[in-house]
């Protein structure tokens, strides 16, 4: 989850509240935010989870914290001035990025702090709503260093259109010397770790003034526009395929910007049969039931205090019709669902004053079958020597099958068609693992410096695309153990096997077979009472390279359902 550096001394200052660490580590903790450990100079490490967008900067942080203290109340929406810029997109556009947008921010004060905030905050937008800039890019860049190219409404103009890659060059940030598009994707750190996103563009998108290209989007800006703490106005300009992502990107920054005092004015985008001006802060309204409130949370609530409760959650609302018309204001993304703006309700409320009671029902708790099976085959691992890891569902198609030596393989155990996520919010979690055994593995990976033997086991949920199912996956638990260390084997890791079968009362036959995961002739298909459930074997060079284990290492995995 994204993981922010904020400084309790800004915090304070920014928020207008004078509170101890603890106290705003309880209030942030209360707002969905959790302390991961201070750095050196004391700023606090935040994770959250990665709906709240706007709160991936200080400002959107502390802005927040003044709702939650009751400093501030309701929707605010930004004085906007009308625009003086305009952006010109120009044919033909790039086919990855068609999609643009932009704003001018003027007055800002910008000191050391505030500037890395602002990086922070187009990076953390970058590797979340962006999709590693794939669904949407910012380029901010100091107005005073930019050279409109006026038009006869006295509106500056700057272009946006897509070049020869071989043609035009520029002085990237962080260079002194000119390199054409093409030189920099191959020599540039930055060129080289995203140009995969231009691959199967023949021109390449580029913003200029009347000076020259000044902006290659998503990669790099120009060190001409730099922006430093003498910048007092900055252009943003976003592009990519999507809209409504680079619109929100757009909202989120404004909003921190003039949180730090900038004035925002707006920008034209002028296309060949229509001009339209950003940012684009229209409200939205979503309506919700007073009963559906206390349904979800459990408690009874007076209108009075429902309408406190979502007015200091930054909203606004009125009472209608048994419920509550809410507006929303445009830089909260992450609000679909009326559940939403409940979950903001019980937060601003506190979850923790909620009261407990007993449910009107009687029950009589138990484990399920399933249940006892995981309890008991985890015991028995754990005997065995093995430690129990519990790894997230979600993983992307490298570590589940490039990493695993399974690109272009045949129908192997592990290697089935995955269920996609549609929407992923990080391109680190986009599917649901087909088997446990690579997370088992990235676990190693990230342990190399650690002490070996390491003896690694869980029992993980897998999934799959199966069309005879109802659902049309497949789900499945499977029990997957790895052991590194200099004399791993084959035969230690059929041992262990064979110890899990036997505490099972189950007959285990490992015919060999051939799995580009393990080393042939060192691999083996589990079959427990006659039924074949999974693999076993020595992993092969090739995955173990990948990873940077520099040891042998033996594993097996089996469907968990064979030992009942």
């Amino acid at each position: 989850m994204p993981v922010i550096n904020v400084h309790p001394d800004d915090l304070r200052k920014m928020v207008g509240k004078d509170v101890t660490n603890e106290v705003l580590k309880n209030d942030l903790f209360t707002l969905g935010l959790e302390f991961d450990g201070e750095g050196d100079d004391g700023s606090f490490h935040l994770e959250f989870a990665p709906d709240r967008l706007d709160r991936l900067s200080i400002e959107g942080i502390a802005l927040s914290l003044r709702y939650y203290y009751g400093f501030n109340r309701g929707v605010f929406v930004p004085r906007t001035n009308p625009p003086t810029w305009e952006i010109e997109v120009q044919s033909p556009v790039s086919s990855s990025r068609p999609k643009v947008s932009g704003a001018i921010v003027r007055g800002i004060q910008l000191n050391d702090s505030a500037l890395r905030s602002i990086i922070q905050l187009q990076e953390k937008l970058h590797d979340t709503i962006g999709r590693s800039r794939q669904k949407g890019s910012i380029g901010i860049h100091d107005l005073s260093l930019l050279k409109g190219i006026e038009n006869s409404d006295r509106i500056s103009t700057i272009i946006y259109r897509s070049i020869d890659p071989s043609e035009h060059s520029f002085v990237p940030l962080g260079l002194k010397t000119k390199l054409t598009l093409e030189k920099l994707l191959e020599e540039h750190p930055t060129g080289k770790k995203y140009k995969k996103l231009l691959e199967h563009d023949e021109a390449y998108p580029a913003f200029f003034d009347s000076v020259g290209l000044f902006s290659f989007p998503p990669i790099i800006n120009s060190s001409r526009t730099e922006v430093t703490t003498d910048s007092r106005d900055l252009l943003i300009e976003l592009t990519g395929s999507d809209q409504w992502t680079i619109d929100h990107m757009l909202n989120i920054i404004c909003y921190a910007l003039e949180f730090r005092g900038g004035i925002i004015e707006e920008i034209a985008i002028k296309h060949q049969n229509s001009t339209v001006s950003k940012p684009d802060l229209s409200l939205e309204t979503k309506f919700l039931s007073h009963s559906h409130i206390e349904k979800v949370l459990g408690a009874e609530f007076s209108q009075e205090i429902i309408l406190d409760l979502i007015e200091r959650s930054g909203l606004d609302a009125h009472f209608k019709d048994s419920g509550y018309e809410v507006t929303i204001p445009p830089y909260r993304v992450d609000i679909l669902h009326p559940l939403d703006i409940i979950d903001d309700i019980g937060r601003t409320f506190g979850f923790n004053n909620l009261k407990p009671r007993y449910p009107d029902i009687a029950t009589i708790g138990g484990r399920t079958s399933h249940s006892n099976l995981e309890r008991t085959a985890r015991h028995v691992l754990v005997g065995a020597g093995f430690e129990d890891l519990l790894n997230f569902n979600l993983t992307n198609e490298i570590n589940n099958f490039s990493k695993m030596n399974l690109v272009g393989a045949s129908d192997n155990y592990g290697n089935y068609k995955p269920v996609r996520i549609l929407e992923p919010y990080s391109e680190e979690y986009t599917i649901v693992r087909t088997w446990t055994l690579p997370s088992l593995l990235t676990v190693l990976e990230n342990n190399t410096h650690r002490a070996y033997p390491q003896n690694l086991t869980e029992i993980g949920f897998t999934s799959y695309i199966n069309t005879d199912q109802n659902s049309g996956a497949e789900e499945i638990y499977t029990i997957a153990a790895v052991s590194a260390h200099s004399q791993s084997s084959y035969e230690e890791a059929k041992s262990r096997l064979q110890f899990l079968c036997h505490q099972f009362n189950k007959k285990l036959h490992t015919p060999p077979i051939d799995h580009p995961s393990f080393i042939p002739g060192r691999t083996a298909s589990i079959i427990i009472d006659g039924e074949v459930c999974g693999v076993l074997g020595e992993l092969h060079p090739k995955v173990l390279a990948e990873h940077g284990i520099e040891l042998p290492a033996s594993a097996f995995e089996f469907r968990i359902n064979s030992l009942l």
